[in-house]
């Protein structure tokens, strides 16, 4: 369409506002300061361009920018942040090993890191202790390694816990490596009395169209096409360790899921928010979904009536939500400010995190939680109109 004249109307810019708070004594933050901070914090986006999607593990973050390139920041201990050292960096610092490569999916675990290229690779860096790099062997890399047994596989999406690994490959097939002590790596439980260093096929999902994969703690779990959620490894709500994944037997069709230390949440494809296991969520509504004694119990989340929510995310023991608005709530474990609310308190049920104002130019909101802290990445929309830009930020 053109103006008057015939020039063309200039197309709508995006501009982005990325927030963080919550523990930060390892840089996680972002913010150059090693403290926690309890409310949110605005970052600079000079050195951050363009996020795509974030990934947050124990003390550390992968950021993806639009073109597919990869930073990182946090601690470093491990080789983590794959630069080639072991250093932590409180500033986002280019991934110069990937620049070759377009990355599309990435995740963090305690101290380990997973990359996926769109061409289908793999890689991998950080703590190897247990085997979770999937290198065949217990070895830390400080630098991204591509992991041989997916290079003629082509991986679509990884998923890292604490000191495991899951991948998700074209063909249907979930794999899982590193410590299965727990049964998350939904294998035999002859084969997880040791460390598995080599990706090995997770049994139970051959016949199962798996979208999205799932890890946290000593937890898998993953979602079907059909809506359905399995889980595997250690037990919620001091149920049994589960070795092979189990089907929640649910009526209800989830589109999204999210893994604690403790707690799972799950998000219905009506925006409705459930929860799995031991959160501060003490009041939340039971619902009769409980097959038998051993299968834990699904919960809906109280404070979200009449609100559909969009994304949900989990730390280690907190909760995020975006709901239809484009409001972010959190709840949970609060000790490091990491529900954005200006203490250090625990909270029950979901609280609203002021970031300034929501209008109609605000176009997609999302949360990631750290173990103990939480982003947010709010994009808006740039108008222009006779040669001015019009923002709301």
């Amino acid at each position: 369409m053109a103006e008057h004249g015939g020039t063309p109307a200039p197309a709508d810019e995006e501009e982005e506002q990325v927030w963080s708070w919550g523990a930060g004594t390892d840089g996680q933050l972002g913010t150059s300061k090693l403290q926690d901070e309890h409310l949110p914090q605005l970052l600079s986006l000079t050195s951050l361009p363009s996020v795509s999607m974030l990934a947050c593990g124990g003390a550390h973050v992968i950021a993806l920018t639009s073109g597919g390139k990869v930073l990182t920041w946090g601690r470093g201990n491990s080789g983590q942040l794959g630069h080639g050292d072991i250093l932590d960096s409180s500033l986002p610092k280019p991934v110069s090993f990937l620049d070759d490569y377009v990355v599309t999916q990435a995740s963090a675990g305690w101290s380990h890191s997973a990359f996926v290229s769109d061409s289908g690779c793999l890689f991998t860096c950080g703590n190897g202790s247990f085997g979770q790099l999937g290198h065949g062997d217990n070895t830390s890399l400080s630098t991204p390694a591509k992991v041989s047994y997916f290079v003629d596989k082509c991986v679509k999406m990884v998923a890292c816990g604490m000191r495991h690994s899951l991948v998700l490959s074209a063909g249907n097939q979930v794999c899982g490596f590193g410590s299965g002590k727990r049964g998350q790596l939904g294998v035999s439980s002859e084969r997880t009395k040791s460390l598995v260093n080599l990706p090995c096929v997770v049994s139970g999902l051959e016949d199962v169209e798996v979208v999205c994969i799932a890890a946290n703690g000593d937890h898998s779990a993953a979602i079907s096409a059909s809506g359905q959620m399995f889980s595997w490894g250690r037990g919620f709500c001091g149920s049994s360790d589960v070795q092979t994944p189990q089907c929640l037997q649910s009526s209800l069709s989830f589109r999204e899921l999210a893994l604690g230390w403790n707690h799972a949440l799950l998000l219905t494809v009506d925006g409705e928010v459930f929860k799995l296991g031991n959160t501060l969520n003490k009041q939340s509504e039971k619902q009769s979904l409980q097959v038998d004694s051993s299968e834990p119990l699904l919960e809906k989340v109280s404070g979200f009536d009449g609100v559909k929510v969009l994304q949900i995310a989990a730390g280690a023991e907190h909760s995020a939500a975006v709901t239809e608005s484009g409001e972010v709530q959190t709840w949970g474990w609060g000790e490091h400010g990491q529900l954005g609310l200006g203490n250090t308190n625990d909270q029950n049920n979901p609280q609203l995190v002021s970031l300034g104002s929501i209008d109609q130019r605000t176009k997609d909101t999302k949360v990631y939680c750290g173990s103990g802290f939480t982003y947010v990445v709010r994009r808006y929309n740039i108008h222009h109109r006779n040669g001015c830009i019009i923002s709301n930020v």
